[in-house]
């Protein structure tokens, strides 16, 4: 049996051995295995994210100022841990549908403030869409009810929370827009009934 193998393996096609063919095969599909991977760690830096100048003019500029790039905890969430699954094959998904992104920047969608606030509306929305859709997911890859302190937090944050846990029908972002970029209804909603984080000028987190 084994010699069969091995006679089929080192059998020659018409130029070369199947043996050698499987062998370029396997080395060709690692390296290009790992060129997918590599690529996607590397589109899932902050350094990547920010490269152009829409997001860092604008986007990256509002996050600085949230509770995600700077708390007391040291812990830092960037793009990636709020825009992208963890996940393989969700993450390549994602990925995938970034491309229309690269459409817009080369078309210059977004490339003035006055064009970025425009749509801004409208890129919320398609982000708020996919985070109710996934529960939000990306939120609970980091928070989860079951680690809350209840007592550490403001009373009314508490008193929200353990609401929405007793009902089950809410998700992280039904309540918790505007946490790292502006809220583009924050004129037309009563945001007193959201709770939005920003950093305090004494470098503390702070509720409001």
């Amino acid at each position: 049996m084994i010699k069969k193998f091995l006679k089929w393996f080192f059998r020659p096609t018409t130029r070369y051995g199947w043996g050698l063919i499987l062998i370029v095969g396997i080395v060709i599909g690692t390296l290009l295995w790992n060129g997918l991977n590599w690529s996607m760690d590397r589109t899932n830096t902050l350094e990547f994210c920010i490269s152009c100048h829409e997001m860092n003019d604008y986007a990256y500029a509002e996050y600085k100022e949230s509770v995600h790039f700077t708390n007391a905890s040291g812990v830092r969430a960037i793009c990636s841990d709020c825009h992208v699954p963890k996940e393989f094959f969700p993450k390549l998904l994602r990925k995938i549908r970034a491309t229309n992104e690269l459409f817009h920047h080369l078309a210059g969608t977004i490339d003035t403030s006055e064009k970025y606030e425009q749509h801004r509306l409208a890129m919320a929305e398609r982000v708020w869409e996919s985070m109710e859709a996934s529960d939000s997911h990306e939120c609970r890859n980091c928070h989860s009810y079951e680690s809350m302190n209840f007592h550490e937090q403001r009373r009314r944050s508490a008193e929200k929370m353990q609401e929405a846990i007793e009902k089950g029908e809410e998700t992280c972002i039904d309540c918790h827009k505007g946490i790292a970029h502006k809220n583009p209804l924050a004129d037309e909603e009563d945001v007193t009934n959201q709770q939005v984080w920003f950093i305090s000028p004494a470098g503390k987190d702070r509720l409001r």
